[in-house]
């Protein structure tokens, strides 16, 4: 499932217009990547949490030239499914 095809989901469920729901996905997702960056962890009961790890540098290996490379630590996002997501997919 495609981006658009989530709005068109969402409209069909929700009873708001395409345009309003894809507002709102639109208004999630930066929602979401605001907090994100903040540091803070975001949780939909039932559904999941998504949550910023740090990574740890590591050393790398050019598989072209055989050369090491560092590679820097970073930050990524996790996403820990819930229980409800966990028993509809199962």
């Amino acid at each position: 499932m495609n981006k658009s095809e989530l709005v068109d989901a969402i409209a069909k469920d929700s009873g708001l217009t395409k345009s309003d729901s894809e507002k709102a996905l639109n208004s999630f997702i930066i929602a979401t990547g605001k907090a994100l960056e903040k540091g803070d962890d975001v949780t939909l009961v039932g559904f999941g949490g998504f949550s910023v790890k740090k990574t740890a540098g590591r050393s790398g290996r050019n598989f072209k030239t055989g050369a090491v490379i560092n590679i820097p630590p970073r930050k990524t996002v996790r996403f820990k499914p819930g229980k409800n997501l966990k028993d509809v997919v199962n």
